[in-house]
């Protein structure tokens, strides 16, 4: 007998062997699917479904039911987070038993992938501002974690560099606003340690890559966290005659990929200075942009980057036709003249590695780099012919 609790538009799972635990599915599911895992506290199974990849993980029913809230809630502010599909409760030999099930995020990787591959060792870097980064979004989103890791982490690679998502929401906690300092700073204590712990685990198995500082990982993090906690966060002052300066604020912060929500404005004591904030909402600013313009769901910084490309490309084409064109033609002339032909080209290597918008970044960088070599615009051609003769 199982209750099956799901969200709309996911199957509906009902043929799963539900009355026995999931360390013995693999004598009775023929969906099995062997992907890259980190560790976990709770028995974890992943099944291939109806053409998606799902995590299936065992715990007790009070613990599912709140993991499947705290993720909902994530989900709802849009924050990094892998999708809650829903979760099952089963009367098992051992008792009633519950089973959350989310959304395998495509084209990921667990952390022991990158310290464990010398091909990736170059994302360390990445890795580390990633960490920083979810939890920062976390904390301004109202999420205390309360048991970040690397184990509990996953990464998409964006751009050249990685996006963070959060995994495991079972001991997260959810807060009216920004989450106060305090419980922020018992959030990064307990990071340090955990992340410190994975790697002294990889370490001790002998697969940690040499020259990955154990002891010190962890509080790296931490500073990143802290400089990019202040840079978002800061309040300015300036004068009547600098207001300006707002808007260049405005853009410093969509840069770096933050939407903002409100501008606070509070005149200072003197009464002659103004102190400004503006406040966040959440890291999806070029996301939402390149999607709006032009349809193509991309991590944060592959938006970025394309949209410097579509900005770019107005600047020439409003030159060239001589009056002012909106973004939203660049746009289309982007998607249409530039984007889409570089796709056809590379088709075999969409194919290889599954991911057209990471691969398109990758020849904008070979382009960028080679253009800088040859002290002029090679052009995307160009680069598309070396980026595949040299087999990226």
């Amino acid at each position: 007998m199982v209750e099956l609790n799901l969200r709309p538009s996911h199957p509906a799972f009902h043929d799963l062997p539900w009355d026995y635990p999931i360390s013995d599915w693999h004598l009775y599911c023929p969906y099995l699917e062997d992907v890259p895992r980190g560790l976990s506290r709770h028995p974890v199974i992943f099944i291939n479904y109806q053409g998606g990849i799902y995590a299936l993980k065992e715990m007790p029913p009070e613990v599912a039911e709140h993991e499947f809230n705290l993720l909902v809630a994530i989900e709802e502010k849009r924050l990094p987070a892998v999708q809650v599909v829903g979760h099952a409760i089963a009367n098992i030999e051992t008792g009633k038993r519950s089973i959350l099930i989310t959304r395998f995020l495509d084209r990921s990787l667990p952390y022991r992938s990158l310290f464990m591959r010398s091909t990736l060792l170059r994302y360390r870097d990445h890795l580390l501002d990633a960490m920083a980064g979810l939890m920062v979004q976390l904390h301004l989103g109202g999420i205390y974690w309360g048991d970040c890791s690397l184990s509990n982490t996953l990464f998409r690679r964006d751009a050249g560099a990685l996006q963070a998502y959060l995994v495991d929401a079972e001991t997260a906690e959810v807060y009216p606003e920004v989450v106060p300092p305090t419980m922020r700073f018992h959030d990064l204590q307990i990071m340090e340690e955990n992340v410190d712990g994975d790697l002294a685990d990889l370490g001790s198995a002998n697969l940690l890559m040499d020259g990955i500082p154990i002891d010190d990982t962890g509080a790296s993090i931490s500073i990143r966290y802290q400089k990019l906690w202040e840079e978002i966060t800061q309040q300015i002052i300036i004068s009547p005659n600098e207001k300006f300066r707002i808007q260049e604020r405005i853009q410093v912060i969509n840069s770096l990929g933050y939407s903002i929500g409100e501008v606070l404005l509070e005149s200072v004591d003197s009464g002659d200075e103004i102190r400004f904030q503006v406040l966040v909402t959440d890291r999806n600013f070029h996301h939402d942009q390149l999607l709006g313009l032009t349809g193509i769901d991309a991590e944060e910084m592959q938006a970025r980057m394309i949209m410097n490309e579509i900005q770019e490309l107005k600047a020439t084409l409003s030159h060239t036709q001589n009056r002012s064109l909106p973004l939203s033609i660049a746009a289309y002339h982007w998607l249409k003249e530039v984007y889409l032909p570089a796709l056809e080209r590379i088709t075999p290597k969409i194919f290889e590695k599954g991911d057209p918008v990471e691969l398109y970044c990758q020849i904008l960088e070979h382009k960028w780099y080679l253009s800088e070599r040859a002290g002029h615009d090679v052009g995307h051609q160009t680069a598309i012919e070396d980026f595949l003769r040299l087999g990226h």
